[in-house]
């Protein structure tokens, strides 16, 4: 089928049962509204090339609370989501280099974690079964191409990343379009600054220079816009978040900064709650400004614990990935999750994919040691593909509004608003 015949939303199961939230009615009622204003959204800010979500549903409120422009996982989709990625990829590189043929795709550096080089062999599949010619560049100082076996069978190929001038690509490959599959958090490789190929997404988008902060301003923005226009409170899908300036978790330097923010925040929810008469302890999560993989995040009650961390605590919040200094976080509101998966009823969060503006899957995060308030992206988790419903279309009003393939509708709404802010963010950095 082509690009233009497919939802932008599939119709797909998910673990959570029960009677669907008010919330998500509401945006089935609204569907035709909601999706002409995203078409025109599109249409004065182009998505991201691919992005993937992390949403948290705790039936009062559904919310993302975090954006990756620089997702792996895509091993863990569903297979059967294949057709939607391959057609999503073609139009979302048809709009970042309308001429492309070959491609060189640059993951992250550490090149010996199998379960991020199974992300990478599937995306370079896929790819390639949309007809483009693809190697993969690695950046650093690895001498000569390096082959991997890994455990899906798959066999991957590593060439260092040449510069001729003001192109870059691999041995005897000159790509047309250089695909980032790396978030940058090491910095900007010089490498690949004042190049002529079209880069994508563009540097400016790594960690070396992106806030979570400043994505959620965006968000913000973006959600109010909803909200208007679909007649809601923003904050049902808005987590709140402050920050404050530089901090130093070894020093104790900012930690005053870091209690009162947290304290302010705590009573904003608890207004929230009490309007809502939400029974619930109001949290927030204290979380690296940037960067990624889960590093640097702690759930706190109250301001005091924020002043009280031990000296282990405070090593784990003061370095990120690949032990990079944590000098700025971001004070975010937790939201709840009160979905699961399995007999025993595990903690699960939907991360929902994006490629292009298109929903092309995603899978829940599972995490049988960790609470309903608590951080899942940690150690012990597990991924849980999502699978699709019968047939493949629209939400279906027609059925009871419970039914598994509507409740994915609404998850698709949060997360394209989660991406329309990314593509804001970019377009303004």
């Amino acid at each position: 089928m082509s690009i233009d015949n497919f939802s932008a939303v599939p119709h797909l199961t998910t673990a959570l049962s029960g009677p669907l939230q008010q919330l998500e009615s509401h945006f089935l009622e609204h569907q035709p509204r909601i999706e002409a204003w995203f078409r025109n959204e599109w249409l004065h800010t182009p998505a991201p090339v691919y992005a993937s979500v992390d949403l948290r549903n705790a039936g009062f409120k559904l919310a993302p609370v975090d954006t990756n422009l620089f997702p792996a996982g895509f091993n863990n989709l569903n297979p059967a989501f294949i057709p939607l990625c391959i057609q999503a990829l073609q139009s979302a590189i048809e709009h970042s280099c309308p001429t492309a043929v070959r491609v060189l795709l640059i993951p992250e550096s550490h090149t010996r974690n199998t379960f991020y080089l199974e992300s990478v062999a599937t995306l370079r599949d896929l790819l390639s079964k949309a007809g483009f010619e693809v190697r993969i560049g690695t950046l650093g100082e690895q001498e000569g191409a390096t082959e991997f076996e890994l455990p899906s069978g798959k066999q991957l190929l590593l060439e260092p990343v040449v510069r001729n001038g003001d192109t870059v690509g691999v041995a005897d490959f000159t790509p047309c379009l250089i695909l980032l599959n790396n978030d940058l958090s090491a910095g900007r490789p010089p490498v690949l600054e004042n190049i002529r190929q079209c880069i994508t997404p563009p540097l400016t988008s790594g960690w070396s220079n992106r806030l979570k902060s400043e994505h959620f301003k965006h968000y913000r923005q973006v959600a109010r816009e909803f909200a208007e226009l679909v007649e809601i409170d923003s904050w049902l899908i808005d987590p709140l978040f402050r920050n404050c300036g530089e901090i130093n978790f070894m020093k104790r330097e900012g930690e005053d900064c870091l209690a009162r923010n947290t304290d302010i925040l705590l009573r904003t929810i608890q207004q929230k709650y009490d309007h809502y008469g939400i029974d619930k302890k109001p949290f927030v999560v204290v979380k690296a400004d940037a960067g990624t993989y889960g590093m640097a995040v702690m759930t706190a009650h109250d301001a005091d614990e924020v002043r009280e961390l031990n000296r282990k605590q405070r090593t784990r919040m003061s370095a990120g990935k690949g032990g990079k200094d944590v000098s700025k976080v971001i004070i975010q509101e937790g939201v709840y999750t009160f979905e699961t998966w399995g007999d025993d009823e595990a903690v699960a969060e939907p991360v929902v994919y994006m490629i292009d503006h298109f929903v092309v899957g995603g899978f829940y995060r599972v995490h049988t040691g960790r609470g309903v308030n608590e951080n899942l992206n940690a150690p012990g988790m597990h991924f849980e593909p999502l699978a699709f419903a019968e047939p493949l279309n629209n939400p279906d009003t027609s059925q009871e509004p419970d039914a598994n393939p509507n409740r994915f509708y609404a998850y698709g709404v949060i997360a394209r608003l989660a991406l329309l802010a990314a593509a804001r963010e970019i377009a303004t950095s």
